[in-house]
């Protein structure tokens, strides 16, 4: 089921300013001009000055219109009342702060200096399936038009050539119709055979009934899908007997059976168990509900946002109704319960519906997270054109909802990241970001076998910034840890150890991000090592906000877990940094973290960074590669006008040197 690029498609604007050829650029004539006859008549001198002086005002204006941010929604409109997500049978979205925190003073300079440069974030305002369609890559996103504040959901969309660059589209589906008046919400798109595209997300109706609707196109030629159409017959399903009319949401991508039928799954719960539905369709409009669950696991909950797809042994993507030898199944759900998303790994039958995890005790809901940090409602889709599988999720405020309606927008995306087995362990996965990202690195600083003491902080010499990309590899004294006697037993966790200040004899040992110069402000990102009561070593991978920002009124959270470390690796890490978003990848992305800090004085020109060194016994050697990371304005849909700039420059220049010509053939 592999789409079929169409040639470029440049230039694309928003609405008003799109009509029915908007997406295509003009293609000049490469021909040459005929010479002029003598017995033609030649054009007069003020024509020709006139039609100069029209191009260079449009050039003029286009190039005014390209660094404005075309809006969907008029900025005039009054903030409205916040809705209450659990009332509509979702899960909260604010991060919920302590009522009696003292409230930090916000200054214009500190919230711009949250916003990030190359994670996607919408124009404005608050957000929340992607697709490879026809050359493009297209996030379709839940998004607040109204205000920075979880409301009413409508879909966001925007597109892509590298998923680096955004251009943003208008809304791609209100709620306008009885069926989702009160949101749309979480869906899938679904690529065909015939190369069409369907999409089923969840509406909630009139009476705040969870239901699922189809959509699809109106133009399916048009690369950049930005009509869409609700069928008719929506909804085209309804929670069956037995399940909360408040607990039946987001269908998956669809795939084709054995049979020759469609199949898509549904997140739910039955008393405290969270379950899977499957359902079958031959024209994904008349449904047969399956007699069996694909899976459940008691006492997890509300399973939201599910995904389901297969993985390769082979270190290679597959596309979603893909199984056979050598495939292994990943199941994910976001847990409406504590709101983060957990996968297993597992066996499926096509023919039962039935999936089955490779080990019980780190089923879904109990076991394996994407990341550790601040990451919900996660997605991921088959890359056709690169044989891929992205993972995408979004990333909220651990702020105050008060700060984010005075910066004006709140929560992001995660960079995407590939997913794929583990092809050393084969019992977990591993997440990287997309290679694309590579392509905004510049000047490279490298530091190579620098010597960490116990007790030792060293500031790195790498200039301020806020946009980082940092590879890590710490190499210890293997007889030294060896030599260490076994730990005291004492079980460790990342958030409740003390985080980084904490010593002991293995760790931590890592790099402070957005440090201030007296480290008022650092947040460290590191590994601890623990010796186990048999000798074995666990290795710990997290983040400490403890530290981040002198406000009181931001999460303060430390995260992390275990990673796992094989024999002869050394230890990594990967830190993207962008403003306000650290993520950070552990022994090539076996454990994640992602997290959100805000602070006051680690910002614009006060910005460094530090290597350091806590563990009592060990001495630590690092080696470092630093690049900045590119782009200064994300998202911004004006660069759209480059094209059309640009076809204004050619053909000025070229009335002026027609003009010349004439005027040289006169004398």
């Amino acid at each position: 089921m592999r789409s079929q690029t169409s040639p470029d498609v440049e230039n694309p604007t928003q609405a008003p300013l799109l009509d029915d050829d908007y997406g295509y650029a003009p293609t000049l004539d490469a021909t040459p001009p005929p010479q002029p006859q003598e017995t033609r008549q030649q054009p007069s001198k003020p024509i020709l000055l006139l039609i100069s002086g029209f191009l260079a005002i449009g050039l003029v204006v286009a190039l005014i219109i390209g660094n404005v941010h075309i809006e969907t929604r008029d900025d005039d409109v009054p903030l409205p009342d916040r809705r209450n997500p659990t009332e509509q049978g979702v899960s909260d979205k604010s991060f919920g702060l302590p009522a009696d925190l003292p409230s930090f003073s916000w200054t214009d300079d500190i919230l711009s200096w949250q916003a990030p440069a190359f994670h996607f974030t919408p124009g404005k305002n608050w957000m929340n399936g992607p697709v490879f369609y026809k050359g493009w890559y297209h996030l379709f996103y839940q998004y607040s038009p109204a205000a920075p504040v979880w409301g009413l959901i409508v879909w966001g969309h925007a597109v892509s050539r590298d998923m680096i660059h955004w251009r943003h589209l208008p809304i791609a589906m209100d709620a306008d119709k009885w069926y989702d008046v009160n949101g749309v919400w979480t869906g899938s798109t679904t690529i065909l055979p015939n190369d069409e595209l369907v999409v089923l997300y969840t509406g909630s109706t009139n009476e705040s009934v969870q239901v699922q609707n189809l959509a699809y196109p109106a133009n399916p030629a048009d690369p950049l899908l930005v009509h869409w159409v609700k069928d008719p017959a929506n909804p085209v399903l309804v929670p069956p007997k037995g399940i909360n009319v408040k607990d039946f949401r987001d269908p998956t991508t669809a795939w084709l059976t054995p049979q020759g039928k469609w199949r898509t799954v549904i997140g739910s719960k039955v008393n405290k168990t969270g379950i899977v539905l499957v359902y079958d369709t031959k024209d994904f409009k008349s449904y047969e509900l399956k007699d069996t669950w694909l899976h459940q696991v008691a006492g997890t909950g509300m399973w939201e946002c599910v995904d389901f797809f297969p993985v390769s042994k082979k270190d290679f993507a597959l596309d979603t109704g893909e199984f056979g030898p050598n495939i292994k199944h990943v199941l994910k759900a976001s847990m409406d319960d504590d709101r983060c998303d957990y996968y297993a790994i597992g066996d499926y039958n096509p023919v039962s519906g039935k999936w089955v995890p490779d080990d019980p005790k780190i089923d879904v809901g109990i076991g394996l997270r994407y990341d550790y940090g601040i990451y919900y409602a996660s997605k991921t889709f088959y890359d056709q054109f690169k044989n891929r599988r992205i993972l995408w999720s979004w990333i909220k405020e651990t702020d105050s909802e008060d700060s984010d309606i005075k910066k004006g927008w709140a929560s992001l995306m995660a960079v995407p990241r590939t997913v794929a087995l583990d092809p050393l362990t084969g019992s977990n996965l591993v997440q990287w970001p997309i290679e694309e990202l590579d392509k905004i690195r510049s000047n490279l600083i490298e530091f190579n076998d620098v010597k960490l003491e116990p007790g030792s902080l060293v500031p790195l010499s790498v200039g301020p910034t806020s946009q980082w990309d940092i590879m890590v590899e710490f190499e210890l004294d293997t007889k030294v840890v060896s030599g260490l006697r076994v730990g005291a037993g004492v079980p460790y966790n990342c958030a409740g150890h003390g985080g980084a200040g904490v010593r002991d004899a293995l760790g931590p040992f890592g790099l402070s991000v957005l440090a201030t110069k007296n480290l008022t402000e650092h947040t460290p990102t590191y590994f601890y090592i623990v010796k186990g009561a048999r000798g074995e070593l666990n290795t710990f991978f997290c983040i400490d906000q403890s530290r981040s920002s002198i406000a009181k009124d931001v999460d303060k959270s430390i995260y992390g877990s275990t990673v796992p470390v094989l024999k002869g690796e050394k230890l990594s890490m990967r830190i993207l940094v962008d403003h306000s978003i650290v993520e950070g990848y552990a022994q090539g992305g076996r454990t994640c973290i992602t997290s959100r800090v805000y602070p006051t004085e680690a910002i614009n020109d006060n910005v460094q960074l530090f290597l350091f060194n806590n563990a009592t016994n060990i001495t630590v050697k690092a080696s470092l590669k630093i690049w900045q990371m590119g782009l200064t304005l994300n998202n911004d849909s004006g660069w759209v006008w480059l094209g059309p700039s640009l076809i204004l420059i050619v053909v000025f220049f070229f009335v002026l040197w027609t003009w010349q010509n004439q005027r040289k053939n006169r004398s």
